[in-house]
């Protein structure tokens, strides 16, 4: 009786094990079927069951492969069930990825999962059960998103801004298309590199931490910020940023910086300010031109009177009489007074001039005996014409007026011995250069330079050297009228004035009249010839006028070449040091603070020891030359320089063996 009760107690266990099993398989939401060691279907869930098509009686007693048949999706080959495979292994086995199964109405489903093997209390395999699932939903969704984040890369790769995501200490998690272009790297060089030891000048490190710090700490919504970066190439671009913190949870994830490269705004807006203060001058000495030569007419009838009345009294006096020289005394300061209103009259351009058309290399040599005795014997007067004619339309009276002055200011620049040299020459501008240089207008043009190796000026004394009564002689040395003055006579025969010079360098006065119409054109100033166009060579370029650097490289690159822009010598040295490539051409300014052109040849000479090298100067190439700074035979460039001076040169240079 008790064996019965046991066998009796045993099956209700297992009726309400197997109830509890198909309740269970009936309310999970994954597809699960059962098969014996041979395969064959023991039972399934109505998932399942709706998944496969196969009602749980009809599948019953059929072999697995009939009833889960399965592709891979991407082959479209069948896949083997996973029966063979778990009951060989003992382990779950998980179904091949980019699995369809075949539905018996022909769907097909995407699906995931696995099978292991069912174990009797013995532990020995009895059979498999395959759990999968349905993935259609999250197929979908998997798209969607997959979609949704080729969109939004897609967004950031077209956005016109550098658009850089930076983790903790500046790490770089996002580094889109534009920010690739602008610096020269590809994102999966620098994902995963601290965007401050990678882009960041070594002298902003600090400052850039700073600012970091008080972003992260802060949790600042919106940050503006500026700085320079420096590309693979070496060269250096001003970004604006606006950096936004992103955070999950209120814990950091990564700072959202936005970039716009604002290096060009930055020039143009320098370059106008350069213009618009050049324009403020030009109209200032207009206006002190204008008002100048008004009291200067009504005074000089005024010294009239005096002089006249002066005279008339010496006329009638005993030269015996103390009164005399009295008024002999008037007489003078009358006349020295009247020296000044001629010169106050130069300066307005009201003086009486009579132009003609003249040499200018005649009438320079005519003068050139009385300037030596102006100058002094301690001071050798060189003088340098031009080979061709120089036909210019003044009133030669007025080329005494400049020359004499001129030379006299370079007298007395020079503390003992020293030289000025008077050279001559034929120029032409272009439309390029007169854009950025106020007041000058294309055309041909005779240049007279003067230039001495005295003491040199600085840049504020450069910027009101034309002032009328603007003078660095000591009281009563001068009376600052004398360039002022040479500067009213350039402009009224429609000239223009440069001036270069640096503390303890010398100076040199480009005084450019405007060649005489009825001679015949140059043939260098050829408007429509095509310049020579570069063929990518490699040209580190060095100036230290930011205008004068910005104009060169943009001259640089519309012929073809490659630039390497350096402000200071030390940063050309370090950008040819970190440059890979080969550099084909060295074209550097002679006078700069740091070092001169020759020594920064020199130095890269031990870097690229085939490096070819232009020198190009505000200064005169005698004057150059006589300070030591060039070797005979070396190329040198004079500025100004038009785009077809610049691409002649160069071509001369690079394809000029022996320069190397």
């Amino acid at each position: 009786m008790s064996d019965i009760t046991e066998r009796q107690q045993a099956e209700k266990g297992l009726r309400e094990r197997e109830e509890t099993l198909r309740a269970t398989l009936h309310s999970i939401g994954d597809a699960v079927i059962s098969t014996d060691m041979d395969g064959l279907v023991v039972a399934m869930n109505p998932v399942a069951e709706s998944l496969t098509g196969w009602s749980q009686q009809e599948a019953t007693g059929q072999p697995l492969a009939n009833v889960f048949q399965i592709i891979n999706e991407q082959t479209r080959q069948p896949v083997a069930s996973p029966v063979t495979n778990v009951l060989k292994s003992g382990q779950i086995v998980g179904i091949a990825n980019h699995t369809l199964l075949l539905a018996r109405d022909g769907r097909e489903i995407p699906i995931a999962d696995s099978g292991a093997p069912i174990r009797n209390d013995a532990g020995e395999i009895t059979g498999v059960v395959l759990v999968f699932r349905d993935q259609t939903k999250e197929r979908a969704a998997q798209k969607a998103l997959e979609k949704e984040k080729a969109w939004s890369e897609n967004i950031v790769n077209k956005a016109p801004n550098i658009i850089v995501g930076l983790g903790e200490r500046s790490t770089i998690k996002v580094f889109n298309r534009y920010a690739e272009e602008l610096t020269g790297y590809k994102a999966q060089e620098v994902i995963g590199k601290e965007w401050i030891n990678t882009f960041i000048p070594e002298e902003l490190w600090e400052t850039i931490y700073q600012v970091w710090d008080d972003i992260v700490k802060k949790q600042r919504i919106d940050h503006y910020f500026e700085n320079e970066i420096i590309t693979r190439s070496g060269e250096k671009r001003l970004i604006e940023w606006h950096n936004t913190v992103l955070t999950e949870n209120e814990e950091f994830q990564m700072i959202l910086s936005i970039g716009a490269d604002i290096t060009e705004r930055r020039r143009a807006e320098a370059e106008k300010e350069k213009l618009q203060a050049q324009l403020l001058q030009a109209q200032k000495m207009e206006s002190v031109g204008r008002l100048a030569g008004g009291v200067a007419h009504d005074f000089n009838n005024m010294l009239s009177v005096i002089q006249g009345y002066t005279e008339l009294a010496l006329r009638r006096i005993d030269p015996e009489q103390p009164l005399f020289g009295d008024l002999q005394q008037i007489s003078k300061a009358a006349k020295r007074s009247a020296e000044l209103t001629r010169q106050l009259l130069t300066f307005a351009r009201k003086q009486t001039i009579a132009p003609k058309v003249i040499d200018l290399n005649e009438t320079v040599e005519r003068m050139l005996k009385m300037l030596r005795r102006l100058i002094g014997e301690d001071i050798d007067l060189s003088w340098q014409p031009d080979p061709n004619p120089a036909p210019v339309k003044v009133d030669p009276t007025q080329i005494d007026q400049i020359l004499a002055n001129l030379c006299v200011n370079s007298r007395d620049a020079i503390a003992d011995v020293g030289k000025i040299t008077i050279e001559t020459g034929v120029v032409a501008f272009d439309e390029a250069y007169c854009a950025v240089h106020a007041g000058f207008l294309p055309g041909e043009y005779v240049l007279l330079a003067v230039s001495d190796n005295g003491c040199g000026m600085d840049r504020e004394t450069v910027d009101h050297l034309f002032e009328p009564f603007f003078t660095t002689k000591e009281q009563g040395k001068g009376t600052g009228l004398g360039l002022a003055s040479l500067y009213g006579a350039v402009k009224q025969n429609n000239g223009f004035i440069n001036v270069y010079s640096e503390p303890g360098q010398g100076t040199t006065v480009k005084v450019y009249l405007p060649r005489h119409q009825d001679s015949k054109p140059l043939q260098a100033a050829n408007k429509t010839a095509k310049p020579p166009a570069g063929g990518g060579e490699t040209i580190l370029l060095v100036e230290d006028e930011p205008a004068i650097l910005h104009v060169t490289t943009t001259l640089l690159k519309s012929l073809g070449y490659v630039v390497i822009a350096a402000a200071t010598p030390g940063e050309a040295i370090r950008l040819a040091h970190e440059h890979s490539g080969s550099i084909d051409l060295l074209m550097t300014d002679v006078v700069m603070p740091e070092m001169n052109g020759r020594d920064l040849a020199k130095n890269l000479l031990s870097i690229y020891p085939g490096i070819k090298r232009l020198f190009m100067s505000g200064y005169t190439a005698n004057v150059i030359a006589h300070h030591g700074v060039l070797d005979e035979g070396v190329h040198f460039l004079q500025k100004p320089f038009s785009l077809q001076d610049l691409g002649a040169k160069l071509g001369e240079v690079l394809g000029d063996k022996n320069n190397d």
